[in-house]
């Protein structure tokens, strides 16, 4: 069965009814390309700024992350999203939808939002048991399985970006 854009948004509404869509912007891709190495490791900054120096369509090569970071131009990363949530009064059993493709580092960059918000969800964990099986339409269509994000995102009570210059937040 495929897994149509409706059953998507019910199902975390059924897991906690209210939830936060939060667009993190830490895929590999997007640091790789923004330069922004805050908080990552020598080799994890090595194996970004390689990465954008092998992208012949990205223009700028050097980069230099302080001088973006100071002007507020890089994503925040996850644990400065979990302190912001925190600040801003968020109880812990908040569900939130990470609206993002695959987070550079995995769970050893995710932990600390982790331990602040415990109840993450990606695409793949409302999908059934078989995530495989009902997200297959949506394999090898970038844009589609992007789409999906988007409209749980607008779904949401609350969207959350964490790269556009500025933090905002959406509340409905």
């Amino acid at each position: 069965m495929t897994l149509t854009p409706q059953k998507l948004v019910e199902r975390p509404r059924s897991r906690g009814g209210r939830y936060i869509a939060l667009h993190l912007r830490y895929e590999k891709d997007m640091l790789s390309f923004t330069g922004c190495t805050y908080g990552l490791t020598n080799a994890e900054s090595e194996e970004l700024r390689i990465m954008r120096e092998n992208t012949n369509h990205w223009k700028v090569k050097v980069i230099n992350s302080t001088e973006l970071r100071i002007s507020g131009l890089c994503p925040l990363t996850p644990k400065e999203v979990g302190v912001f949530l925190q600040a801003l009064g968020y109880p812990a059993s908040t569900l939130i939808y990470i609206a993002a493709g695959g987070i550079y580092g995995g769970n050893a960059h995710l932990s600390e939002l982790m331990s602040r918000f415990p109840i993450l969800v990606f695409k793949e964990n409302l999908a059934a048991n078989d995530a495989s099986h009902e997200l297959k339409a949506f394999t090898n269509h970038a844009s589609q399985y992007a789409a999906l994000d988007y409209i749980i995102s607008i779904e949401s009570d609350v969207f959350t970006p964490t790269h556009s210059g500025n933090m905002a937040i959406a509340v409905k």
